[in-house]
């Protein structure tokens, strides 16, 4: 192999990835910014490390051929680079992630860490439950952002408790946050004074025009349904024996904001700001669905 600089590795690997046609979206939206990620973990750098640092710094021969093995592995296999470094950041928190769980990317973090949801909440808000908590990324940032309160985090899937506990230990959060083997609501009776829920809610025809890297991911943590809302229509009927008086609900529908607005037109709810926009995330008052 000819000498080369980081630089050109990066950009050797960003020209890989496009003719590849990957798919994004796990952590990354562009071919570049997933090259950045993949070599500086596979070369052992910083992953915010200045660029312009180093854009001249000499890459070996060696070097370069594991950069391209990962490339290779990347683009052969589809999967998305999260389950290859077994690493996924949500608001600049780390966790630890692999094949077993959905790969965290909720937009439910931001409206945790920029307090979009403090107004609805009190001193009396102590019992929080992250339900379908995956990995477990959600319960930490709620742990992390709320030092007094008590998280359960929940999920129908062992294998995701499994590697949200991995995460639980890495944070150091044992005393404070629960993993709960439930199927929804079932084993959870609560009350709880906040309930987070990024749910599967990707409808038939969605699930079906997915990517190969979200094929890679469990279904269970994805497909809705026909119109993507079998899981949120029972947690609606569920959710209220589990609240406290002015407990909320923090539900997450991504793109399939038109079936939800389709399947509950009379329920009213509150809509969050989010870097996807403003109807991806919604909010939802106990009295409110106690009128369904």
């Amino acid at each position: 192999m000819s000498a080369m600089t980081l630089s050109g590795l990066i950009e050797q690997s960003v020209e890989r990835l496009q003719l590849a046609g990957v798919a994004f979206g796990h952590g990354t939206l562009n071919a570049f910014d997933e090259a950045v990620w993949l070599v500086l973990w596979r070369l052992g750098l910083p992953l915010d490390t200045d660029l312009d640092e180093v854009t001249d710094q000499m890459v070996t021969p060696e070097q370069q051929a594991l950069v391209q093995a990962l490339i290779n592995e990347r683009i052969a296999t589809r999967k998305p680079a999260a389950y290859l470094t077994h690493e996924a950041w949500l608001q600049g928190v780390s966790f630890y992630i692999d094949e077993r769980a959905i790969v965290p990317r909720s937009l439910i973090a931001e409206v945790l860490a920029d307090g979009t949801i403090d107004a609805w909440l009190s001193d009396q808000t102590t019992r929080v439950l992250d339900l379908c908590t995956g990995n477990g990324s959600l319960a930490l940032l709620a742990a992390l952002a709320w030092p007094e309160v008590q998280v359960t985090g929940a999920d129908i899937s062992h294998d995701a408790l499994a590697v949200a506990a991995i995460n639980v230990q890495r944070h150091d959060l044992q005393e404070r946050v629960q993993l709960v083997h439930s199927d929804g609501l079932a084993a959870l009776p609560g009350p709880f004074d906040l309930i987070l829920c990024n749910p599967p809610y990707v409808c038939q025809a969605s699930m079906d025009a997915l990517p190969a890297e979200y094929r890679a991911e469990p279904e269970l943590a994805l497909a809705g349904g026909a119109d993507g809302m079998d899981f949120v229509r029972q947690l609606f009927k569920d959710a209220p024996s589990r609240m406290t008086e002015h407990a909320v609900l923090v539900l997450e529908i991504g793109n399939e904001a038109g079936h939800f607005v389709a399947a509950f037109p009379h329920l009213e709810v509150a809509w969050l700001d989010t870097s996807a926009g403003d109807d991806q995330v919604l909010l939802v008052t106990r009295d409110a669905l106690l009128t369904l």
